[in-house]
C-alpha cells in the first residue's frame, strides 16, 4: 500500500513532466518517417477491413451476433479496446530499455515510465475512439449516452494492462524473451475474449466454453464497449463479472508493482 501511495504521490508531483514526456514519446515514434503516424493506423484499420470482409456479407456471413447490427458494426467496439490494450502491453513491456538512461538516473521515479508509455498508447487510442463514433454515425446509428461508457472501460483496459506492465517490463530486463512472449500471448488472446466471433457458437456442442472465456478479464472490457456502443447497457448490469475484473486487476495491479519495486535497485546494473 505504501508503493502505490508513494506512487501517486509521484504521480501528483510530476504530472506535467509526465504529459510533456507522453508527448514526446508520441511524437518519437515517427521521426524519420516518410509519412509519420499514418502509419500507426494503417494497420489496425487494414485488420479491420480484413475482418470485416472475411466475416461480414462478402466472405463467410458471419450471422450478426445482435439483431439489426451489421457484422462490422458489432466488431468494432471489440477490436478498438483490444488494440489499445496489445499496444500498450508491447509498448510498456520493453520500456525500461528504451529509457535506460532514465532508469540509471538515481533522482528520477522509474515507476512513471510504464505510464508514461500508457498515456502515449492513449493518444492512438483517442483517434480510434472517434473513428468508431464517425462509422457509427454514418451507418445511421443514432447517439446513446452510454457512449460515454467507453471511457470508463478504457480506464479498466489501462488499469489491468498498466498492472501487467510492471511485470513484464521489470522481468523484460533480466530475460529479454519476454517481450516475445508477451507478443505471442497477445495473438492467442485475441481469439480468447471473443472479438472475431460470438460466444453462443459453442453453446449447443460445449456450453463449458463461454465459462473458460468469462476467465478472461478482457472479456469484461469487450463485453462492456459492445453493451455500450450497441445495446445500451449500463455498466453495472453485469455485476459478476465487473467485481472479478476489478479483484483481480486490483491483485495484479499491487504485485506488479510491488514486483516492480524488488527488482528496481538492480536495474541499472543489468541495463
Amino acid at each position: 500500500m505504501r508503493t502505490v501511495l508513494q506512487l501517486l504521490k509521484d504521480i501528483k508531483a510530476r504530472r506535467r513532466m509526465i504529459l510533456e514526456l507522453a508527448a514526446a514519446d508520441f511524437r518519437k515514434r515517427f521521426v524519420g518517417s516518410y509519412f509519420g503516424m499514418v502509419w500507426m493506423f494503417i494497420q489496425p484499420l487494414v485488420t479491420i477491413a480484413i475482418y470485416a470482409f472475411i466475416f461480414g456479407p462478402y466472405g463467410f456471413k458471419s450471422a450478426p451476433p445482435v439483431p439489426n447490427v451489421s457484422y462490422t458494426a458489432w466488431l468494432v467496439p471489440g477490436i478498438v479496446p483490444w488494440f489499445f490494450f496489445s499496444e500498450a502491453m508491447n509498448m510498456i513491456t520493453g520500456i525500461l530499455q528504451e529509457y535506460s538512461y532514465l532508469v540509471k538516473k538515481v533522482v528520477f521515479p522509474v515507476e512513471l515510465l510504464p505510464i508514461i508509455k500508457l498515456i502515449s498508447c492513449s493518444f492512438v487510442h483517442l483517434f480510434f475512439f472517434a473513428v468508431m463514433l464517425v462509422f457509427y454515425l454514418v451507418n445511421g446509428r443514432m447517439p446513446m449516452l452510454s457512449w460515454i461508457q467507453c471511457f470508463y472501460y478504457s480506464f479498466a483496459a489501462a488499469m489491468f494492462a498498466l498492472g501487467l506492465g510492471y511485470l513484464t517490463s521489470a522481468v523484460n530486463v533480466f530475460f529479454k524473451d519476454m517481450q516475445q512472449i508477451v507478443g505471442i500471448l497477445l495473438q492467442f488472446g485475441i481469439w480468447m475474449c471473443p472479438i472475431m466471433y460470438d460466444e453462443k457458437l459453442f453453446f449447443s456442442k460445449a456450453p463449458w466454453v463461454s465459462v473458460i472465456l468469462k476467465l478472461n478479464p478482457f472479456y469484461y472490457i469487450v463485453a462492456g464497449y459492445r453493451d455500450s456502443m450497441i445495446t445500451g447497457s449500463p455498466f453495472w448490469m453485469r455485476p459478476k463479472l465487473g467485481i472479478y475484473f476489478w479483484g483481480l486487476t486490483i491483485v495484479i495491479f499491487f504485485a506488479g508493482l510491488r514486483f516492480f519495486g524488488k527488482l528496481r535497485p538492480h536495474f541499472s546494473d543489468v541495463l
